[in-house]
């Protein structure tokens, strides 16, 4: 039978779609699968410190596989250096990759085109489903989820490093979806259900970034050269998450 990995963002939807998984008992994840950049060490776009990431696997209890991309990447860099990742998952009995993707169509379909020419399998437990809904499901599960990143297309600095909560829900502009599926904002999870603990952190500077178009794809982001809308033609705001202890 073969294994299956998990593409994680350690963010809120990559949680929830692990947590549906163990719910059910199938598929069993192997490992999990996150870009970092090499450079700053940090998970590529939501600019997450490694040894968070590190703490945050070692707490759900499943691997840790990396994929090291340089700081600006361009698209056939990114696409050589994941599917040299994938290959080697592939060679060691992977066979199935599962995203927390919910309504992007074009993202979906990427993702199967590239996988599918390797014969790897894509499963998406969140798609399709209510966005409104899949938040709430988190938060009344007990998840705890902080905005590490913001694009500011969409919010305000009084954004990032805000707790997901009702109260944050609810001051979400209209527009704006309540788990960011367009890219609106990205979070951290430090715990809930699928934790053995809860993992440490402390809020540092927020800090604003503005990008070129020659950046890394990030877990909600889609690739121009597919004809697919380019992200970065506005700045984010970050908040650095410390380790405590």
């Amino acid at each position: 039978m073969s294994k299956t990995f998990f593409n994680w963002s350690g963010g809120k939807d990559s949680a929830l779609a692990l947590h549906r998984l163990r719910e059910i008992g199938r598929p069993q994840i192997s490992c999990l699968l996150t870009t970092v950049n090499e450079k700053f060490n940090r998970i590529s776009m939501h600019g997450v410190r490694r040894e968070l990431l590190g703490q945050q696997a070692a707490a759900i209890g499943i691997p840790l596989v990396e994929v090291l991309l340089p700081e600006m990447p361009d698209m056939d860099t990114y696409e050589r250096i994941m599917g040299d990742k994938l290959f080697e998952l592939k060679v060691n009995g992977f066979g199935t990759s599962v995203f927390g993707d919910i309504f992007l169509e074009d993202l979906k379909k990427y993702r199967e085109e590239k996988l599918s020419k390797l014969g790897l399998k894509c499963l998406f437990p969140l798609w399709n489903a209510r966005t409104d809904k899949l938040v709430e499901e988190f938060i009344e599960l007990g998840f705890k989820a902080i905005t590490v990143c913001v694009n500011d297309k969409y919010l305000g600095r009084e954004f990032v490093g805000r707790i997901i909560d009702k109260s944050f829900l609810s001051d979400l502009p209209r527009g704006v979806d309540p788990c960011g599926e367009n890219g609106e904002f990205h979070s951290f999870v430090y715990d809930g259900p699928i934790f053995s603990m809860p993992v440490k952190i402390d809020k540092g500077e927020i800090i604003y970034r503005k990008y070129g178009r020659k950046e890394p794809l990030g877990d909600k982001h889609k690739v121009e050269k597919d004809g697919i809308e380019d992200p970065f033609e506005n700045g984010f705001w970050y908040c650095d998450l410390l380790t405590v202890g």
